[in-house]
């Protein structure tokens, strides 16, 4: 049988107030408060992201504060930048891919309640995983919803909210984000 973190992992409805899932949300919380207290030049700031963070290259930045639920759903690849305020609830893995920008307080959602209110009121949700190809920039105040699928080279406009997927070189605005010209064709 699986665990609440696998069945969770996997977009299946899961209780999050597992004692497995909620140790690892305090020990993250515990690490994103210290981490917090840095600014991206201190010594000890790397150390404390690569604990927090396992999955994210050396090369990667992430410039604090930063907010995140577990941290160990989160893959970033060579080069990915992500500027302050930043929320990415990784319920289900995020995958930033490699020279990736994030622009400063953009969100990224893994989890999704139920639909049914009194189901809500239980402590149980699915999270969707998040994928962010390559070469993308996502401008500041984004949104991107669960189960939601960037491609490579994609821009996605400050403010906007992606609920849907979005094809390669492609630059998509607004609420909700539509695909606003192809990057490809000049």
């Amino acid at each position: 049988m699986a665990t609440e973190k696998e069945k969770m992992r996997s977009g299946q409805l899961a209780n999050v107030s597992d004692p497995e899932l909620f140790a690892d949300l305090l020990r993250a919380k515990s690490l994103i408060s210290k981490m917090n207290t840095m600014y991206l030049g201190s010594p000890d700031l790397q150390d404390v992201q690569k604990e927090l963070l396992p999955n994210i290259h050396p090369t990667a930045k992430i410039c604090p504060p930063f907010f995140c639920d577990y941290g160990y759903n989160i893959e970033l690849g060579e080069h990915a930048f992500i500027n302050f305020n930043c929320v990415i609830l990784d319920g289900a893995p995020v995958k930033i891919g490699h020279h990736t920008l994030i622009g400063p307080a953009v969100q990224i959602y893994t989890p999704q309640h139920p639909i049914n209110y009194l189901e809500r009121r239980e402590t149980v949700e699915t999270a969707h995983a998040v994928t962010i190809g390559n070469d993308c920039w996502i401008g500041g105040g984004a949104v991107i919803c669960p189960g939601v699928t960037i491609g490579d080279r994609c821009i996605v406009g400050a403010g906007s909210v992606v609920t849907k997927d979005v094809p390669d070189d492609s630059l998509v605005v607004g609420n909700p984000a539509v695909i606003k010209r192809r990057l490809d064709k000049w």
